[in-house]
């Protein structure tokens, strides 16, 4: 079965940069920059990437940081703890902006 995503388009990501290079270059540059060691280890980086691309629920990103994540040295514990903080934060800011929709049903009732 067709879908949108297919895993396959993945290893085309550094294509994005055939009409805009020095664009694309400058993108890829901070890139590696970012995920670079630093004050947070490759490893660190990789689970910090793996849960925000289950926020933005991103499949080419899932793929690529579970298997960074892998490559880095998590575990699937690691990992699966990494998106429950996800879910736990996503979850917690859908209440919290139900402190919005509080204010504004209380406005309206009085």
């Amino acid at each position: 079965m067709e879908t949108y995503y297919d895993p396959a388009d993945l290893a085309k990501f550094p294509d994005i940069g055939k009409d805009a290079p020095d664009l694309a270059k400058k993108f890829f540059d901070y890139y590696g920059a970012v995920f670079a060691e630093g004050a947070l280890t490759e490893r660190e980086k990789s689970l910090i990437a793996l849960a925000v691309a289950h926020a933005v629920q991103c499949p080419y990103c899932i793929d690529a940081y579970t298997n960074a994540c892998l490559e880095k040295g998590s575990n699937l514990e690691e990992m699966t703890e990494a998106v429950h903080v996800t879910n736990a934060i996503r979850g917690g800011a859908s209440l919290a902006h139900g402190i919005q929709m509080r204010k504004i049903a209380e406005k309206v009732s009085m």
